[in-house]
């Protein structure tokens, strides 16, 4: 990348940014540059995001780095011995090989039930594949932010400020130990950081009723779901869409 590219390229992010997160402090600006200018990575692309005032690589952004540096190969395995289907615990070794004669960086990766975000239970041996793959990709290219994967769970506040009723719990509840979809929206709207008035707007527009408290639990399930894919995997594209609903 040539210098007025990655010039162009900061000023793409900066821009962003600003859109986003309208009251960002200068020193948080200045570190979203430096970042920029080391790792080359985008927003728009949704290979860095920022969650509860701190900046995160994604697996789409380590991927990237790793392409353009050539790695020759990922190479994951389960580690049996101390994963436990029964109660959904997974380990993963992943090692990354920067060149045809490296010995490998090895990273590993533990997911279950306890320390993933509700949205993704049930998925947990994915997940602790792509954070041993994270961790082993940070490792062998120096990259000093933590992926936004490697996040654990975070403790769900029962009436969050400003989130209450986005999705009604006469339509919100759970009789099988399964998180509730409501508890599941206001997780996802703090921690991709999204305006809950927007989320409503565009649940209610999903749905194709006047107000989300009129859907049926089956549509309220399918705009959970849709939306949690949509911030995953670029959570600009999906503030630019929520912001068409102001």
């Amino acid at each position: 990348m040539t210098k007025t590219t990655k010039a162009i390229l900061v000023r793409q992010n900066l821009r962003l940014v600003k859109q986003l997160y309208p009251a960002l402090a200068q020193k948080d600006l200045r570190s979203l540059r430096d970042i920029t200018r080391a790792l080359r990575l985008s927003i728009s692309r949704g290979e860095i995001v920022r969650i509860d005032g701190r900046w995160y690589v994604t697996h789409a952004g380590l991927l990237r780095i790793a392409l353009r540096a050539r790695c020759v190969g990922i190479r994951t395995v389960l580690q049996e011995r101390h994963s436990d289907p029964h109660v959904g615990r997974w380990v993963f070794r992943a090692t990354v090989y920067k060149s045809p004669g490296s010995r490998g960086f090895v990273g590993y990766g533990d997911a279950d039930p306890s320390n993933v975000s509700p949205m993704v239970r049930g998925a947990e041996m994915r997940v602790a594949e792509t954070r041993a793959t994270n961790r082993a990709l940070r490792k062998a290219y120096g990259i000093g932010l933590c992926s936004v994967e490697e996040l654990g769970s975070h403790p769900f506040l029962a009436e969050p400020p400003n989130e209450k009723h986005v999705v009604p719990p006469s339509r919100n509840s759970s009789s099988n130990g399964q998180p509730k979809l409501r508890d599941k929206l206001c997780l996802l709207i703090r921690n991709y950081e999204l305006d809950p008035t927007l989320v409503k707007r565009y649940a209610a527009d999903f749905c194709g009723t006047e107000t989300l408290r009129e859907a049926s639990r089956d549509l309220v399930e399918a705009f959970v779901s849709t939306i949690s894919e949509e911030a995953a995997n670029n959570r600009a594209a999906l503030v630019c869409k929520l912001n068409s609903y102001n």
